[in-house]
């Protein structure tokens, strides 16, 4: 079951992008599709794109946003994207 709360994902658990997600990057953000649900997601955020594109290396959430130079002001905000991410299946726990 997924870690998620009222905030969003759990910053301190790995997530990685789903595996039938492609990412298409474009000025504004990027275009996830997902090709198991059909779902079609708009990243309006450069940021947040290289945020999406480094969980699956990085060991936590925390880290993937501070690699990606998110501060700790803006970091409720991208936690409440990812969440909304995660909840239609674009981002997925991963394994341990």
């Amino acid at each position: 079951m997924p870690v998620l709360n009222s905030s969003g994902l759990d910053l301190d658990t790995a997530w990685d992008l789903h595996p039938q997600v492609s990412v298409r990057p474009e000025p504004f953000g990027a275009l996830l599709y997902h090709f198991g649900t059909r779902k079609l997601s708009f990243l309006k955020d450069r940021t947040l794109l290289a945020v999406v594109q480094s969980l699956g290396t990085a060991p936590t959430v925390r880290a993937a946003c501070e690699s990606a130079g998110v501060g700790d002001a803006d970091l409720p905000r991208y936690q409440q994207a990812l969440g909304t991410l995660a909840r239609s299946s674009m981002v997925v726990e991963r394994s341990q």
